[in-house]
């Protein structure tokens, strides 16, 4: 029955049906298991007068007067100014000429949209005229398939099959959990009868894939081939640390004696070393990499950017060099001449340690007995990439690093398949960051202020969530702010750099910037990971209230990193959310409260490969529900007779198993 193709559902033509398949969307059983991404609230629309810049909501307003149309470049706006017995604004919308006709004078429109303030006027920019109240689904848009489309073929979808998905979750689960029937849980998680039905029915959907999730990631690990084994002393470990020119903290000792034990073990390591910004993540890694060359085999370090490749190239031919190891590196940006030497200097054994970006796992890369894979910033790879730099040699140690600072419950799935060492303190000396929310009336003050660090010999960084300016967005965009600086501020040196640009370029210009040839960078978020400049003493972030906490905590990381007394300004209206990151520097809290403002999904960069899809967006920031199934799993897998316990193998198999090994293999 839920193999049945969607053509049986009605409203769902030719074109959609082919928009859908390319989607990854067959089956009314695919159309089911596509839950909504988010829900609109409509059973209690907010009166006009409680609306405020930045709020998401529904309201339920008449129109006052007639639409307008405007025209601008690539653009049509159309206007109309609505009100109810509160208050007014204004809805705009973009490119939807038709609605003219439909918004006429008088007319009850029940809307759901944010509020925006632009020249002083309180306006809604792009809500959807809803038909019905309740609470409403919203599904990941499917370019050629209109929502309302989505939602009735879904809802038809549900009917079709009511009451005919099998609950395979055992009955004793269940009870000891309280978890809801299968059948109400589909249900409800589509069309939630009420706020109850939906919490009951995103339970039940999340524990039941983070279950299985944990129990085949704990499948894999029995599975796990011998690894590349280490012979050294305790010695070797204090004589890493003396090489260093600051004493490490005792988090940085604790999480390098963690590492030795699993070097040592005949399992390969897995481990994850996760430390907020500057809490010395990269010299444990070295005195991993440090281990490894005392044990005669070799090590690979693989960075997100060439940038920070040569950052850390340089690091390790300083420190390693003068003892005899031999480092080399490899990027994408070298000859055809000098990749062809390093590869044969990785295949012959003539280099001990290797530093690169993905060029480290391209095809024809070869080594001659590689001990230890270290990747920094983990996030801004997939677990693919990973496994891929993994399967380099005979199933060598692996450490991955991650700055962001992802709560250890939330990390027992997104790295379920890894150890973890958390460094939760900051070397001694580390320069605090001051950091002050700035409203828009304070903006050329502020700026004075970057001048006169400027002056001062410093350099600063400024921010923005856009690449071009955009009607349809009120944020501020790098090309506008670039040209502006360069004329407020003519005695400053002023650079540009975003991700479109070409990696070769962008490159050019981040290193241009470390060095010196610029006073201000002005940027999109790619100066989130992979410069580090001790010089810059200044940090600007324009629009602050477009950025998770998580991500602001990263850009402000940028700062900080030398003598300097350093700052972070974040442009945006003053709020709660944002009064936190003047209040605290600690990564994990921060990370914390993102969570639960905006759910763990946004965490991460990159979607990685073979993590759940439905469980980490149904869970919303309940890390309770993490260490659950997490523990569950743990328990299950210790009673392998049990029946239970055969039943949640033989259902995680199925549905996550292949996924993962194909994750391995590739």
């Amino acid at each position: 029955m839920m193999d049945l193709q969607l053509s049986r559902l009605p409203g769902l033509g030719p074109s959609r049906l082919q928009a859908l398949d390319k989607a990854g969307v067959h089956t009314v059983r695919d159309l089911v298991m596509r839950l909504p991404v988010a829900y609109r609230d409509l059973t209690a629309p907010t009166p006009l007068s409680q609306a405020r810049p930045g709020l998401e909501c529904a309201v339920a307003a008449r129109v006052a007067g007639e639409p307008t149309e405007q025209l601008a470049p690539r653009l049509r706006i159309t206007r109309a100014r609505i009100c109810d017995a509160t208050g007014e604004a204004v809805a705009v919308w973009y490119n939807q000429p038709w609605l003219k006709k439909q918004l006429h004078p008088g007319r009850e429109l029940l809307l759901y949209g944010r509020f925006s303030l632009r020249r002083g006027e309180l306006q809604m920019v792009s809500p959807v005229i809803e038909r019905e109240r309740g609470i409403v689904p919203v599904y990941k848009a499917v370019a050629g398939v209109p929502p309302r489309a989505m939602r009735e073929a879904t809802r038809a979808a549900l009917e079709m099959g009511r009451g005919q998905w099998p609950d395979e979750l055992p009955e004793g689960i269940r009870r000891r959990y309280g978890l809801c029937e299968r059948n109400f849980a589909l249900f409800n998680a589509h069309f939630p009868l009420s706020a109850e039905a939906l919490a009951s029915a995103r339970r039940r959907i999340a524990f039941e894939e983070l279950l299985l999730f944990q129990t085949a990631l704990s499948l894999l690990r029995s599975d796990a081939r011998e690894g590349v084994q280490m012979e050294f002393d305790d010695a070797q470990i204090e004589n890493f640390w003396k090489l260093l020119s600051f004493p490490p903290t005792s988090a940085q000792r604790r999480a390098l004696y963690e590492m030795a034990r699993d070097l040592r073990a005949t399992a390969p390591m897995a481990r994850l070393l996760q430390g907020d910004v500057g809490s010395g993540k990269t010299a444990v890694a070295f005195g991993a990499m440090y281990l490894t060359w005392k044990s005669g085999l070799q090590a690979a370090l693989m960075a997100p950017t060439e940038v920070l490749a040569q950052q850390h190239f340089q690091d390790a031919q300083a420190l390693f060099a003068p003892l005899g190891a031999r480092v080399g590196l490899l990027t994408g940006s070298l000859t055809k001449k000098q990749h062809a030497q390093a590869h044969e200097a990785l295949a012959q054994g003539a280099w001990d340690m290797v530093v690169g970006t993905h060029a480290l796992i391209t095809e024809g890369v070869s080594y001659k007995n590689l001990g230890l894979v270290v990747t920094d910033e983990q996030h801004r790879f997939g677990v693919r990439q990973r496994t891929r730099l993994g399967q380099k040699g005979e199933s060598p140690n692996v450490l991955v690093m991650s700055a962001t600072p992802i709560p250890r419950t939330l990390s027992l799935i997104v790295y379920g398949d890894l150890d973890i060492s958390i460094l939760d303190e900051l070397p001694p000396g580390r320069t605090p960051v001051q950091t002050r929310v700035v409203p828009e009336g304070r903006r050329r003050d502020m700026y004075g202020f970057v001048l006169q660090k400027v002056r001062e010999g410093r350099q600063a960084y400024v921010v923005c969530p856009l690449v071009d300016k955009s009607e349809a967005v009120e944020a501020r965009d790098a090309q506008e702010l670039y040209e502006e600086l360069r004329k407020l501020l003519p005695e400053a040196r002023v650079a540009l750099v975003h991700g479109r640009m070409k990696a070769a370029e962008k490159d050019a210009r981040l290193e241009a910037f470390r060095r010196g040839d610029a006073d201000i960078l002005v940027s999109t978020t790619v100066v989130e990971v992979g410069v580090n400049v001790p010089n810059a003493s200044v940090m600007v972030i324009e629009n602050a209230e477009r950025f998770g906490l998580a991500q602001l905590h990263q850009l402000r990381g940028r700062v900080g990193r030398g003598k300097y007394e350093s700052w972070c300004f974040l442009v945006a209206e003053p709020t709660e959310r944002l009064r936190l990151l003047t209040q605290t520097a600690d990564g994990f809290r921060i990370a914390e409260k993102d969570m639960e403002l905006r759910g763990p999904g946004e965490l991460f960069g990159e979607r990685q490969s073979g993590v759940p899809t439905l469980g980490l967006s149904m869970i919303a920031g309940d890390t309770q529900l993490l260490k659950l199934t997490h523990d569950e799993a743990r328990a299950l897998m210790k009673r392998p007779d049990d029946p239970q316990t055969r039943q949640i193998v033989a259902l995680a198999r199925r549905e996550f198993l292949a996924r993962l090994e194909d994750v391995a293999l590739n």
